[in-house]
């Protein structure tokens, strides 16, 4: 009775013994075995690990992505506009042992801390480097600002043991006490853009104009010039058919030319004239121009 008396006790240690020696690693998280402040095992996979009972502490992080919102940090881009804007990021402890020397027993308090100074002046740097203005930030670009602002953070988060797995930019406002002044600036620069595009636009009119004027004047040149010699060739040619006509039949030509000028004298209702009677203009209207015209076909 009294050997087992004592027995259970030490049964009772022992399993409590060989319990607290035994620690397991979820498939989320990874762990460090320390003893007095020394690390004595690195624990990256899931599954049983042994320590020994009050020597050993296991200190267990989170394998899992985390996240971390920024507070609203201000920039100033190129073009001067003071900018409000948020960020979102995703992390991971990428290496344990390297993260338990950088923060040491500050926690997950200090390193999200740390990573958030990291992310601000990163955000800082890349949208208020030159060529990079408040239209860039809320443009499609803005993609590759993240991707910048991802990738210059994580080199520097390393150094934690972290690694920044995404960087996303939520809200981007205008401080409130700016607000006026930047939207007067704005339609400034807006109406300025507009002055500048019709001032382009005219000078741009003008020169058509002034094509259009030179080519008119240019084909009008040459038009008139063509037409004076078509011109000219005509009355050439009509002289010369004249010449011959005059020359066939002097009297036949004569009474040709008569007969055109009594018809554009009386044509329309031009149908009065005051003439002496004499006038050689009616020599082939009076009858005894008729008779001798009869008389010279008879001779």
């Amino acid at each position: 009775m009294r050997k087992t008396s004592y027995l259970i006790p030490v049964v009772v240690i022992a399993l409590v013994a060989i319990l607290s020696s035994i620690f397991v690693v979820d498939e989320r998280e990874k762990a460090l075995v320390v003893r007095f402040g020394q690390i004595e095992q690195i624990r990256t996979d899931p599954g049983i690990g042994f320590k020994i009972p009050l020597l050993d502490e296991v200190i267990r992080f989170e394998d899992r992505i985390l996240s971390l919102e920024t507070p609203l940090i201000e920039v100033t881009p190129a073009d001067d506009r003071r900018l409000e804007i948020d960020a979102f990021v995703l992390y991971r402890i990428d290496d344990i042992l390297q993260y338990r020397q950088a923060i040491g027993t500050g926690g997950e308090g200090r390193a999200t801390a740390e990573l958030s100074g990291i992310l601000e002046s990163q955000i800082r740097a890349v949208l208020g480097s030159q060529g990079v203005t408040s239209n860039t930030i809320l443009s499609p670009e803005r993609s590759a600002l993240m991707d910048q602002i991802r990738v210059r953070s994580d080199s520097r988060a390393n150094a934690l043991g972290l690694e920044v797995v995404d960087v996303r930019l939520r809200q981007t406002n205008l401080p409130e006490q700016n607000f006026d002044a930047t939207l007067q600036r704005m339609i400034a620069e807006r109406e300025r853009e507009a002055t500048d595009e019709r001032a382009r636009g005219r000078e741009a009119a003008q020169r058509v104009t002034a094509l259009a004027d030179r080519t008119y004047e240019e084909i009008l040149s040459e038009a008139t010039r063509d037409a004076r010699i078509i011109e000219g060739e005509a009355d050439a040619e009509r002289n010369k058919i004249f010449a011959e006509a005059y020359g066939k039949d002097q009297e036949f030509f004569e009474f040709y030319r008569s007969l055109a000028a009594y018809e554009e004298a009386l044509k329309g209702n031009n149908s009065t004239m005051v003439m002496s009677p004499d006038s050689e203009f009616f020599n082939y209207l009076r009858s005894d121009q008729g008779s001798r015209s009869e008389e010279g076909e008879r001779n």
